[in-house]
């Protein structure tokens, strides 16, 4: 008997490791027969569509961002981006980012009060965005005016002096509920509704790429991306970059059953499809590719991502995007740097008022959880410029 459940077992573990070199076979066929250089990839995609629509899986993330600069800077695409779209930049930046950009000399200063809006209150202080206005800058340096490149930010308006009290805070956070239809506005307005002709490039994260997620009842969810999907098919093309994934799920109690009315919720950083899209990068020697979602094993992949709490059955990954563009194997990512100059004197107090009001009443425990007695203390700890680093949440 004991002979026959170790055979048993072999013969299961046997099949299983069969099963999974079988898939990652699969993959590495269609990167392939059907893998593209991503700058070319997105050279192809621009003369089809209008706006491509990229998920960098994480804002913090670097290496989405030295592609970016690399089709600003690519000879392919000269000419032919007129807009870049920034989720995380509000439309109250936009004299900032203009004055910037129209500058005669490169003044970063003139960002400042952009990067201090933001919606957390303490500042968007990634270098790689910085990085991504001074490739910009230095691009329309050298073209004609009717090149040049224009940022837009298309998150809703911030406006921090009009906000004194924690109420006053959440009512701005409510009328973030439209957001996503906010930015599709912003970026339609801003395109003529793909009347003339114009190319674009929306920088977002990830629930805001999903095209066509639907909830377990068969309703969309309405992202930014499935806006245009729905509206303007053909117009768009949604990017996933691959990185590690966000998986949640419903934390379940000793019976089996989920604790829905206490909400928990079990957040995970996974490896797609258990790590097969990885080995199949691998196998083609980790080299930078892109490639369609439609009709591929990759693009037939369960969903794993934001709505996935609550989503239709059988839902892939074609469902929530058209391209997967691998950059570099997950074990060579890395965390943007992070700048320390929109911390100025002035801006000292101003962001003490907005710490104490998003953490009040607890403001005192804020500073203890940081190892801070005062808030002098906790500024000089946390406002401070950071290298680029790796990206810790890759698990092996």
């Amino acid at each position: 008997m004991k002979k026959y459940n170790a055979l048993l077992i072999f013969l299961m573990v046997n099949l299983f490791v069969h099963a999974q070199s079988s898939q990652v076979l699969r993959y590495s066929q269609e990167l392939k027969a059907q893998g593209q250089d991503p700058v070319d990839f997105v050279t192809r995609a621009l003369t089809k569509t209008d706006l491509l629509i990229f998920d960098d899986a994480l804002h913090s993330a670097y290496e989405p961002f030295v592609f970016y600069n690399q089709l600003i800077n690519s000879k392919s695409l000269a000419g032919k981006i007129d807009f870049i779209f920034l989720e995380t930049i509000s439309t109250t930046a936009q004299p900032a980012i203009d004055n910037f950009l129209n500058g005669k000399v490169k003044d970063s200063t003139l960002l400042i009060k952009a990067f201090q809006d933001d919606y957390t209150g303490i500042g968007w202080n990634l270098q790689t965005y910085l990085d991504l206005f001074s490739t910009v800058w230095e691009h329309n340096r050298l073209v004609a005016d009717s090149v040049k490149i224009k940022i837009i930010g298309v998150n809703p308006p911030i406006y921090w002096e009009g906000i004194h009290t924690k109420q006053d805070y959440e009512l701005f956070q409510n009328s973030l509920h439209a957001r996503d239809y906010f930015m599709y506005l912003e970026i339609l307005r801003t395109m003529d509704e793909f009347a003339n002709g114009k190319k674009g490039l929306f920088l977002t994260n990830t629930r805001h790429a999903y095209k066509n997620i639907r909830n377990a009842n068969g309703k969309l969810y309405w992202n930014t991306a499935t806006f245009f999907s729905q509206w303007h098919p053909g117009k768009t093309l949604s990017v996933r970059i691959h990185n590690v994934t966000l998986s949640i799920e419903a934390v379940k109690n000793m019976t089996g059953k989920t604790r829905g009315e206490l909400n928990e919720m079990n957040y995970r950083w996974i490896k797609m499809d258990n790590g097969r899209w990885d080995s199949a990068f691998a196998l083609l020697g980790n080299k930078p590719v892109a490639i369609t979602l439609k009709d591929t094993n990759f693009g037939k992949t369960a969903y794993v991502g934001n709505h996935m709490l609550n989503v239709a059955q059988h839902t892939i990954m074609y469902d929530a995007y058209d391209a997967l563009l691998f950059l570099a194997p997950l074990t060579n990512l890395h965390f943007s740097a992070q700048f320390d100059y929109i911390y100025t004197p002035l801006f000292k107090p101003e962001l003490e008022r907005r710490l104490r009001l998003l953490n009040e009443p607890d403001f005192n425990d804020l500073l203890k959880k940081n190892d801070a007695t005062t808030f002098d203390d906790y500024f000089k700890k946390e406002f401070t410029s950071v290298p680029v680093r790796k990206n810790t949440l890759v698990k092996d």
